[in-house]
């Protein structure tokens, strides 16, 4: 039976299949996942269709890395996962505690840790492509204007360009893909804990160290001081100071435009966002920009 999209219907259909109650269900985020919390202290991820395969890594991940030591959102036991409705994958999690975002310091002190561990035969980690979906989002973008668009995809070429010059010359290991400090919190009692593991792969250092950069040095959302401990906390590596940082910064920052482009068709907050985003790319603003959340 086909659910028309409806994502309660789906979470419904998964927690029969699974055993688990979803009726008093609680919205936590309405993403590219769109998360729940249900009762039982446990935590639902309904993927977009198509992402089994996705889930299925998560899934290995996170069993991968608690077993390296690594302190990890933890997927739910005793149950076969995913559970797939309408292709559709539904993933099961442990709640965590009360918690807050992770300090600059501590998100330096787990990437470290990440970083640190061997690349393992399994799970099987993909590859981290930092273009991936972006000339799709560029291309649906209908709130651009025309040489907006080209301007965009111009960029984007040029990107790629930069960074298949850099990358042979950037060492391999286990990155995160997404590190922000949102993604480590850091519960009441406890150690840091490693969030969102859909971009877990391999990849150089250098992409998880560059969404913290770019708030330092872009957006001025972090201190000088906080800055540092970050860099002190890593290892000492303060990447802001290498040949192919405005690369990676600039990267991340389309990337952070694209996200807020496919939300601006159906959104038109989200729809001035993206053409402020894209001003500021193109150096019509100077910086450092102030860019709204979405």
């Amino acid at each position: 039976m086909p659910y028309a999209g409806d994502v309660r219907d789906v979470l419904s259909a998964a927690g029969l299949r699974a055993g688990l109650p979803t009726t008093e269900a609680k919205l936590i985020r309405d993403g590219t996942n769109v998360i729940y919390r249900i009762p039982g202290g446990v935590v639902a991820r309904v993927g977009p269709p198509g992402s089994r395969v996705v889930a299925e890594r998560q899934i290995g991940a996170s069993r991968w890395l608690a077993d390296a030591g690594i302190p990890v959102v933890r997927a739910l036991a005793g149950i076969d996962q995913p559970t797939v409705v309408d292709d559709r994958p539904v993933t099961w999690w442990t709640e965590l505690p009360e918690h807050r975002y992770a300090t600059p310091s501590e998100l330096g002190k787990v990437l470290a840790q990440l970083h640190s561990l061997a690349v393992p035969d399994s799970p099987r980690l993909p590859v981290v492509d930092p273009f991936d979906g972006l000339a799709d989002s560029i291309h649906r973008g209908t709130e651009l204007l025309g040489v907006d668009r080209t301007w965009l995809r111009d960029l984007l070429e040029r990107l790629r360009g930069e960074y298949t010059a850099l990358a042979p010359g950037l060492p391999q290991c286990v990155i995160h893909g997404d590190a922000w400090q949102g993604n480590v919190v850091v519960p009441d009692r406890g150690r840091p804990v490693l969030l969102d593991l859909d971009h877990l792969g391999i990849g150089p250092r250098e992409w998880d160290l560059i969404s913290l950069a770019v708030d330092y040095t872009d957006f001025s959302r972090i201190e000088h001081s906080d800055y540092q401990a970050f860099v002190s906390a890593y290892g000492g590596y303060d990447m802001t100071t290498w040949s192919g940082y405005r690369t990676l910064a600039t990267i991340r920052e389309l990337r952070w435009t694209a996200f807020v482009l496919g939300k601006a068709d159906v959104n038109e907050k989200a729809a001035d966002e993206a053409r402020h985003r894209v001003a500021c790319l193109r150096g019509e603003i100077t910086r450092p920009w102030s860019w709204s959340a979405f």
